[in-house]
């Protein structure tokens, strides 16, 4: 017997209903997963408001400050810490370039583009202010030194920096430039100035970018060319419409690793000697300049069969197609009737002038007098293939006897080769700016740090950075207005919430309803089993070892129910009639031993009453337990 044979059917039913609800409760938990690991860059949308409305309201977005934020302190080994906190120290640090774009038109080469310390749009820590940039469609610039120019040797690199696009970004950039040390100043800072690393994002319609460029210096000859690190696999394209803050974070390690992050979250890595474009390195041998092909050099596979003459039957002329000879043309065709006649009802609209719209014409419409014929007009005999149709002769290809295959110049040893195994090495940086152009205003960037530390990096976020996140996180909305920001971006998410709800509840109304009819098909098997017992007199385990007149007594007192009653009584008149039939054959045919009989039955009937009497002695017995003691 298997296990499906020991298992009721209803239990097995539910059993599969409860698989089934496992199985979308981790399909859930899969999409829950997912939010919760992506909700942490995944926002809700701000109603962007004016900066005049922001000034005129003390801070309406914050009801209760429950986050203490106080200005950090800079570590004293950092190279920059700029909070924006400080308006005074800020006029004293920073410089607005004054320089001009080369190769513009003089009313775009100014960098007059506006930049002011203010509170966010929508303010989330008391005190906390950043460097916004005012003005869209135009040249901006501005830039501050270092405490003192870091010098890449033995210890990482980190630049990190937060950026509210407060409005979305459509076209334009938010990157900052690391400028390299030298004698360049910074009231002249524009698209030329010399830096060493640029990093953030950038995007223009569907291109978004994430710029990492670096660049190095040719150890032959001095030249500098820029290196791209390849595009991030770790998903960034959110941060630039949903209008919160987000953490940029750069480490690159004395060991030639990279690491790019986004709100903490890695979302590029690799080596500055393998994933950059150009190469750092340039290949040891390149292709000969001076080498060219020779006149003799055949790169032909193969050619035309010199030797393969055109067949003299061969017509490059033939056409394709030919009328059919055999065809003709179907009994009444009408040959001189047109398929189109004019309209003759149709009549020239009054404001028809002939100057101006030409001669009027009544409209087309179908000839009747072709509606009972097969066609009309000019008949054509059809179409069909040319059997001698062969096309243009060509001769066949054979193999070329002088192939040499491809030509390619020699390889030469490369005069500008260079190995250079330490890239991170790179050029001193002394300060650090933004040279942006924007379609988009009220840029918020914020919280520059710049350190050989990775520790004290995480450490200024989490006293700056991870406080706005925290506040937000208690914000509107909460944890349900993220989930529901979540699912609008991917609207095929509904479809699998309806399932999850509509499937189960499904499954639960088919297990309770089908219980109740597999129990009820059940007892009506089994009231015809015990039916089918009570017909065929077969004894059970019941009627072992007990005296005859006892079964036979509670065989007549058992109710099987009304069918089975029926039943019984329908075989039992069948019996009666056969057996009245039967007896009078036996009639007709033994009537000399009519008496005989009669004699024999009356012995037999004396037999059986006296049987009967032995029987109910007997049930008395039984039924009486002091008579039974008695004896």
């Amino acid at each position: 017997m298997g296990i499906s044979d020991r298992i009721p059917k209803s239990k097995s039913l539910w059993l599969i209903c409860v698989f089934i609800l496992f199985h979308f409760m981790a399909a859930e938990a899969n999409i829950v997963e997912d939010f919760d690991a992506d909700s942490f860059v995944e926002t809700e949308e701000f109603e962007s408001t004016s900066t005049q409305d922001a000034a005129s309201t003390e801070s309406p977005a914050v009801e209760e400050e429950d986050i203490a934020y106080a200005t950090p302190k800079p570590p004293p080994n950092s190279y920059m810490a700029e909070t924006f906190d400080d308006i005074v120290k800020f006029s004293k640090t920073w410089i607005k370039s004054q320089a001009k774009k080369d190769g513009v038109d003089a009313e775009i080469a100014k960098y007059d583009g506006v930049w002011s310390v203010e509170e966010p749009v929508v303010p989330l820590l008391k005190g906390d202010r950043g460097l916004v940039l005012k003005s869209k469609a135009k040249h901006a610039a501005i830039s501050a030194p270092l405490s003192r120019p870091f010098k890449f040797g033995a210890k990482p690199f980190v630049v990190q920096y937060d950026v509210t696009l407060q409005e979305g970004q459509e076209c334009g950039g938010a990157y900052l430039k690391l400028l390299s040390l030298g004698d360049g100043k910074l009231t002249e800072f524009q698209e030329k100035t010399p830096y060493t690393i640029m990093f953030g994002p950038d995007k223009c319609g569907n291109d978004f970018k994430m710029h990492f460029i670096f660049r190095h210096v040719n150890p032959l000859n001095g030249s500098i060319e820029e290196k791209h690190a390849k595009r991030p696999l770790g998903k960034f394209e959110d941060s630039f419409s949903d209008k919160r803050p987000h953490l940029y974070t750069l480490i690159i390690r004395p060991d030639n690793t990279f690491e790019m992050s986004l709100d903490h979250e890695v979302i590029n890595t690799g080596n500055l000697l393998e994933d950059f474009t150009p190469p750092v390195n340039p290949e040891p041998e390149i292709p000969d300049p001076n080498d060219s092909k020779p006149t003799d050099w055949d790169e032909r596979e193969t050619i035309p069969d010199p030797e393969d003459v055109k067949p003299e039957d061969w017509d490059d002329d033939a056409p394709r197609k030919i009328p059919d000879a055999s065809a003709t043309m179907p009994s009444g065709w009408l040959e001189n009737e047109p398929d189109m006649i004019p309209d003759p009802e149709a009549v020239r609209p009054d404001d028809w002038d002939n100057e101006m719209d030409g001669e009027w014409e009544a409209p087309l419409i179908n000839n009747p007098a072709c509606s009972g014929a097969p066609g009309c007009g000019p008949w054509q005999r059809p179409l069909i293939d040319n059997p001698n149709f062969r096309g243009k002769w060509k001769p066949k290809q054979i193999t070329n006897p002088n192939y040499r295959g491809v030509w390619m110049p020699q390889m030469i040893p490369n005069p500008n080769y260079f190995n250079d195994l330490e890239p991170f090495k790179m050029t001193p940086i002394s300060a650090v700016g933004f040279e942006l152009w924007s379609m988009s205003n009220n840029i918020l960037f914020d919280n520059i740090f710049i350190s050989d530390n990775i520790a004290e990096a995480k450490e200024f976020a989490a006293e700056t950075f991870d406080l706005k996140i925290a506040k937000l996180e208690k914000g509107k909305g909460g944890v349900l207005q993220r989930f529901l920001d979540y699912s609008n971006e991917r609207p095929w998410l509904y479809a699998i919430y309806v399932l999850l709800v509509a499937v189960p509840v499904v499954l639960v109304i088919m297990c309770c309803c089908a219980s109740p009819i597999v129990s009820g098909i059940n007892d009506r098997k089994a009231e015809e089993d015990q039916a089918s017992r009570k017909k065929t007199d077969a004894h059970t385990s019941d009627d072992v070892d007990r005296p005859e007149g006892i079964v036979e007594e509670e065989e007549d007192n058992d109710d099987v129910g009304d069918d089975v009653d029926e039943v019984e009584d329908a075989e039992e008149e069948e019996d009666a009639e056969a057996e009245e039939e039967d007896a009078e054959a036996e009639e007709e045919k033994e009537k000399p031993e009519e008496e005989n009989r009669d004699e024999d039955n009356g012995e037999e009937q004396d037999d059986k009453e006296e049987g009967s009497s032995q029987e109910e002695e007997a049930a008395d017995g039984l039924d009486d337990p002091s008579s039974k003691s008695d004896e």
